[in-house]
């Protein structure tokens, strides 16, 4: 089978911030490092990248810059999801024509849809654009689990081209490829399982570990998917702490002070309601740099 677009080690790009507002220096500055470090694809205002304390409008111009600042030496995956089906239709279709490589579309959260309400949601979205969908699971966050029977019903859609399973759970997907076609990408949101995702058949990770540890997560996905399990699985275990710590609070506290620890972006603040990293916490994420070799 031929490697589709999206595969390897995919990062969950933070957005950096000064004063509270996106800092598009630091931002081309971020892209270099992953094109560098042989990051195989950015999602631009993900949920890592605070999307959800965005405006549209900051949404739209931060993505159009990530595309801009890439220059097509790596794809650019845009965050396009809301808990509003015609808000993430209205961001999908400001994102046609923008040189996109695709759309990571999130269970709408909180509001907690039927099955049958999700894949409308996503049909929805589908039919507004040309553009390749990629579905968003991640229950810890939204409240609801889209389940791999629904998702096989999206893979239907010919737009509708893979999953980001952030579940951890790995018996989904054998089911997952079963039910959606051996060609629907199956791209792991769990970097603890990210690993094994990929020796069982998926295609890479949507990862927040590779904020900080970029060309470690490339040269491990890279070797999984060419099947030299051994070597990969040598580089994981280094980074296991990162891939646990970088969560000891809400995604994505802890890696945006990993991300200045390591002088990749000059502050490490977020938007409210979230909250810089604790003190509490601070020498756990720095074990966990330390550990990974990083500092």
């Amino acid at each position: 089978m031929a490697t589709p677009l999206f595969h390897g080690s995919i990062v969950a790009l933070v957005t950096p911030m000064t004063h509270g507002e996106v800092n598009y220096n630091e931002l081309k500055k971020l892209v270099e490092y992953h094109v560098e470090a042989g990051t195989h694809g950015i999602v631009s205002v993900g949920t890592t990248g605070e999307s959800t304390t965005l405006s549209i409008d900051e949404n739209v111009k931060a993505i159009k810059k990530t595309v801009e600042f890439a220059a097509g030496r790596i794809p650019v995956i845009a965050g396009t999801g809301s808990n509003a089906t015609s808000e993430a239709v209205t961001m999908t279709k400001l994102l046609n024509g923008s040189g996109v490589a695709g759309c990571l579309s999130v269970v709408p959260y909180y509001n907690k849809p039927t099955q049958e309400g999700m894949y409308l949601h996503y049909k929805a979205i589908a039919e507004c654009t040309d553009l390749p969908q990629i579905l968003y699971n991640v229950p810890g966050r939204t409240g609801s689990d889209l389940k791999p029977e629904t998702i096989g019903r999206l893979a239907e859609i010919p737009n509708i081209v893979g999953v980001k399973e952030a579940t951890g759970d790995l018996t989904r997907l054998p089911l997952i490829k079963q039910l959606a076609g051996e060609d629907f990408i199956f791209l792991s949101g769990d970097d603890a399982t990210g690993f094994e995702s990929m020796k069982l058949g998926g295609q890479g990770v949507i990862s927040v570990t590779n904020n900080v540890a970029a060309a470690d997560m490339a040269k491990m996905c890279e070797l999984a998917l060419a099947g030299k399990f051994e070597e990969a699985e040598a580089i994981n275990q280094r980074l296991m702490a990162l891939h646990h710590d970088l969560f000891i609070e809400a995604n994505p506290i802890p890696v945006k002070w990993a991300a200045y620890k390591l002088g990749l972006i000059s502050e490490p603040n977020l938007r409210l309601p979230l909250t810089t990293l604790s003190e509490n916490a601070q020498p756990t994420v720095l074990a966990a740099l330390q550990k990974a070799g990083l500092i």
